[in-house]
């Protein structure tokens, strides 16, 4: 399974609403630019979290979107189901014998279970274990 664009930029704007909420709205312009991203691409993908209300639209000078729900409440699959459809590895797996069938089940579960409770907070608070172990002295 490979996670497309679509995926990757829907998580970061879901990320940046994350990081804002309770602030108020924040514009795709503002998102584009503090991530070097296409507003217009952007604009393309926040349509089908708005429609699965996921996120809101203030119009107005100061408009923009915010999540509907507190960052707690929404998954990483969420998003991804929204944007990129069915979590499926493979196509097809019916087809497959039995052995081949379970490890393509095994993978879809693992990969659903990652997403499904990995939520937005735990998203927005991340911080790099590589950069601590940069800072960690041992003796």
């Amino acid at each position: 399974m490979k996670i497309s664009t679509k995926g990757r930029y829907g998580l970061t704007i879901m990320i940046e609403l994350a990081r804002k909420f309770g602030e108020g709205p924040i514009s795709l312009k503002q998102i584009a630019r503090d991530n070097n991203l296409s507003e217009h691409y952007l604009e393309q993908l926040i349509a089908p979290l708005r429609n699965a209300s996921l996120v809101k639209s203030v119009r107005g000078a100061y408009g923009g979107y915010m999540l509907t729900k507190p960052p707690h409440e929404i998954t990483a699959g969420d998003v991804i189901r929204i944007l990129e459809g069915p979590i499926t590895p493979v196509e097809g797996i019916e087809d497959e014998e039995p052995a081949k069938q379970a490890l393509w089940k095994r993978v879809r579960d693992a990969v659903k279970d990652v997403l499904d409770t990995t939520t937005l907070e735990d998203l927005k608070d991340h911080v790099d274990d590589q950069t601590q172990d940069a800072y960690m002295f041992y003796i």
